[in-house]
Parts: structure tokens; sequence; C-alpha cells
């Protein structure tokens, strides 16, 4: 197994530090990432990347970006850095109870379809225009996130943006940066304002993980194949489908059952977890 460690600020010397604890020389992937072939699992490896703000991760070595088939992510927390709900809310008047809501579905304390029609419900009324005014004025990219997508055009890896949000977004998304594939909600509207109520089923985590074994099956790809990104508990069934899982900025709990974690880099930093 190989570590790759790599932090925003992450330096040459640092890394000849963490060198002496892993017990190999590190090679420079790029100004802020290095690779330890063959390192050691040190017991203050983790304390000492996290006190430095350096993420790590031990990944199997000769796996290529380039032998990538798929690559999914979420898309509120993970693709952009908005919970788009949340943002619902805040027009609403109701961000706090609506945003804590989200933060125990993100933990996986209460049921994720629930959680997501007392959401919705609070938000009934809202105008469609904010909708485009939450797209325009309050959604951002993820740091790194147009690298990782540019990379996956470069290498003909196709990407799935799957989310427990909403249609208006993802598929503004999609055109925008070219993403092949999408499953997302359908939020009601009537009137021109939003019902407060959902169209069809309910995209939950089961929904996720389906979505993402039936790319990976059209495009006859083998799990090694794959990676998925994820930051909550809704994303769980599909990290676990990846050949590779990413917790990106996430909750404990998913960091407690992702491959590994970047909890300071960018979404591009998952390309330097392959050779």
């Amino acid at each position: 197994m190989n570590l790759v460690a790599q932090g925003p600020a992450m330096t040459a010397g640092q890394a000849d530090e963490l060198a002496k604890l892993v017990g190999v020389s590190p090679a420079a992937i790029s100004g802020h990432a290095f690779r330890f072939k063959g390192a050691k699992r040190h017991p203050s490896l983790a304390s000492w990347c996290e006190e430095r703000r350096i993420d790590h991760a031990f990944v199997p070595e000769g796996r290529r970006f380039a032998d990538l088939k798929l690559l999914a992510m979420d898309m509120d927390s993970t693709l952009i850095t908005i919970e788009c709900i949340d943002e619902l809310g805040a027009l609403a008047g109701k961000k706090a109870e609506v945003a804590a809501v989200t933060a125990q579905a993100m933990r996986g304390e209460i049921d994720y379809p629930e959680s997501l029609r007392r959401r919705v419900a609070a938000i009934a009324g809202l105008p469609e225009a904010s909708l485009l005014k939450v797209y325009e004025e309050r959604l951002r990219l993820t740091p790194g996130a147009e690298a990782l997508l540019a990379k996956c055009k470069e290498h003909g890896v196709q990407v799935l943006l799957v989310s427990g949000g909403f249609t208006f977004f993802t598929e503004r998304l999609k055109a925008r940066l070219g993403i092949d594939h999408t499953i997302s909600n359908v939020l009601e509207l009537k009137d021109g304002r939003l019902t407060g109520a959902l169209l069809g089923d309910i995209v939950d985590a089961d929904a996720k993980a389906a979505k993402f074994l039936q790319v990976k099956k059209n495009l006859n790809a083998r799990k090694e194949e794959t990676v998925a990104i994820g930051d909550g508990a809704n994303d769980l069934k599909m990290l676990a489908e990846a050949g590779l899982s990413v917790a990106f900025r996430a909750k404990p709990l998913v960091r407690a059952q992702a491959t590994c974690a970047l909890d300071w880099c960018g979404l591009d930093a998952a390309v330097n977890l392959f050779e």
C-alpha cells in the first residue's frame, strides 16, 4: 500500500518529517502532495497529519486515474459548497429549522426521506424565482471541482451526479459542467410557487446506490474502475459499491466507513490518490 499525503499548505519539509514516521522517502506528486511507496502505518500518523491540516490515505499501488470508467459524487456540500435546501429555508425565513434537520439527516440520526419531506414542507409557498436566486447568488462550486471534472474528461471517465436535492440544480450543473448522468428529486410547483411536496419517488441512499450500479453496469465497469465521493449518511450505500470511496469534508459516520477522507484539500485532491 502507498501513503498519499496532501494539504493546501503542505511543504516538502513536512514531507521529509513524515518520511521519518513512515520509513520511506517521499515522491512529489505536486507542490503540496506527496506519495510514500510502501509506507508503514505509524500509530501517530493520523494525529500528526491532523495537527498540520494534511489529508492522508493508504491506497493500493498501481491504480491509475486513467483506468477509471466512473466517478460519482454527491451535490450538496460536495460538488457545491452549500446545502440548497438550507438556502431555500433561509429565503423562507426558516434556515435554522431546516438546517437543523439537514444536519441530523447527514449524521444518520433520522430517516432521510422523512427529513426531506419535513424540510420541503417548511419551504411551501416560496416563489419559483427563489430557486434561481439560490442558483445564481448562493451556489458556488467547491474548490477543485472544475479541475477534477476536467481530469475526468481528459481520461474519458464518466461522471454521475447523485443528489437528495433537486433537479432544478442538478440539471443546470449538468449542462454547465458537462456532467454525464444525474439523479435527484423533483419539487412540485403550482401557480409559480412551491407546494411543499415532491413529485415521484424520493432519491435516498438506496436510490443513489441503485443509480450508481446501473451506470456502472452500463459502462461494463469493474468495481475497481469506479470512485464515489460524498459527505453524508445517505451517501454510504453508494460509497460501499465503489472501488475507492472518498469522504469529502464529511460527517464522522461517513469518514469511518469510507476508504479515505479529504478534510482539508479540494475535490481535485481525489486525482492524487491514483498514479
